[in-house]
């Protein structure tokens, strides 16, 4: 059984060289952190940066821990040559040997200055003293913690600052490309919402991208339930990208206004036109109405739409003068209440020409049932030619009393369908013709 020391049972040549093997691994493997952190382009923005907020908190926490990192590591060094050293003088070290590489690699045998590090380095240490033992195994474990402290706000911030800022940036760019299409057709602010929104977001983007490189880790999203890796915050550039897109939308609506307009007016004007001569026909059939049909209400037939017109004329100028955020809410609201007017007088053409329809269909019942009356060769009978004769004389007469001539229709009908039937008024051979 190995003799026991200070640090324990007394390691076997075997167990220090184990030992050994693992902590030089373990040395090469700081190394390689502590450079790439040397390296690191986050480390290096955090140096120059000047920092805002909960960035400029974190950092001035975790940045004094870098010079201790080196310290502590420099000291593991020493220690680890100091054990590499004593293990080499001897092939199979003597029990003295293995006592004093058993303090060395498992007890307090390693000796770290306090009195070189930097006041800020204080709180991560303690009360300054002018050295202090630690083990081997408490030297790691500080220097992990350390480690991991920087490289999280490290990492974070250069994750915050490759994402966001070349993002803006570009975004910004789209933004005043978009500005200056906007102005060309007159998009601007005070002029028109879209141009107000512009520059609202302009303003915005410029305070993001400060604000991002001030406070990268106001933009951090950290693991959920502390797994997996943390994300940037991209949601305030998502809404302005989101934002410039329905402000480019608006822009490329006001410059499909500029090369549509002339088709536009043209359109209009073709559609006043129609409705103003659908009206005149209106009109016209009104008198006609009147002067033919008695006993009948007919509605009277509005003037042309001189607001419309007025409006068109407004629309003309704002396109001769290149006013095309002001021409294109006008053209769209012209368009529809100009549909509208020629669906109103379409209407209205319709309700004043109504009797003379009726009148016209009665026409067409009345010689439809005599040529019925002519085929059964019933249409001689006195009762169907006297009231044949009073029917044509009400729809063909002016003014036309409507309402007589239909009763005198639907009289002569039924005496038409009296005639027909069997053991009506009609005689043999007309019944044996039904029959047929």
């Amino acid at each position: 059984m190995a003799a026991a020391g200070p640090s324990g049972p007394v390691m076997s040549r075997e167990e220090v060289d184990r030992a050994l093997a693992r902590l030089g691994s373990e040395y090469e493997a700081i190394e390689s952190s502590l450079l790439a952190l040397q390296d690191h382009a986050g480390r290096r923005l955090l140096e120059g940066a000047e920092l805002t907020g909960e960035t400029k908190e974190r950092w001035a926490a975790a940045e004094p821990a870098i010079p201790l990192l080196w310290a502590h590591f420099d000291a593991y060094g020493t220690a680890l040559n100091a054990a590499r050293e004593l293990r080499g003088r001897r092939r199979w070290p003597s029990p003295g040997d293995l006592a004093e590489l058993t303090d060395l690699l498992r007890g307090t045998g390693v000796t770290v200055s306090g009195g070189a590090l930097p006041d800020l380095a204080r709180p991560l240490t303690g009360p300054a003293r002018l050295s202090e033992q630690i083990s081997l195994e408490q030297l790691v474990e500080r220097m992990n913690g350390w480690y991991q402290q920087v490289i999280e706000v490290v990492s974070a911030s250069d994750a915050v600052w490759s994402a966001l800022p070349a993002r803006i940036d570009l975004l910004s760019a789209e933004a005043q490309r978009v500005r200056s299409l906007a102005r060309s057709v007159g998009v601007t602010p005070g002029e028109h919402p879209a141009g107000d929104d512009l520059e609202r977001l302009l303003a915005d983007l410029a305070a993001l991208r400060a604000e991002v490189v001030a406070d990268p880790l106001a933009f951090w999203l950290p693991p959920r339930g502390g797994r997996g890796n943390g994300r940037p915050d991209t949601g305030r550039y998502d809404r302005a990208e989101h934002e410039l897109e329905d402000i480019r939308r608006e822009v490329e609506a006001v410059l499909h206004v500029r090369d549509d307009a002339e088709d536009r007016l043209l359109r209009l004007r073709d559609v006043l036109s129609r409705a103003d001569r659908t009206l005149a026909e209106a009109r016209a059939a009104r008198g006609e109405v009147l002067a033919k049909i008695a006993a009948s209400e007919v509605p009277a037939v509005n003037g042309p739409a001189t607001a419309l017109r007025e409006q068109l004329a407004a629309a003309a100028e704002h396109h001769r003068a290149a006013r095309w955020h002001l021409l294109s809410p006008l053209l769209d609201d012209l368009e529809q209440r100009a549909d509208e007017e020629l669906d109103r007088a379409r209407a209205s053409l319709t309700a004043v020409t109504a009797p003379l329809a009726v009148r016209a269909e009665l026409r067409g019942r009345l010689d439809a049932y005599k040529a019925k009356a002519a085929r059964h060769r019933v249409a001689e009978d006195p009762l169907l030619v006297e009231r044949y004769d009073q029917a044509r004389r009400l729809l063909w007469s002016a003014p036309c009393d409507l309402r007589a001539a239909e009763h005198a229709v639907r009289r002569y009908q039924q005496a038409v369908a009296e005639v027909l039937v069997p053991g009506g008024q009609g005689g043999p051979s007309d019944r044996e013709g039904e029959t047929r």
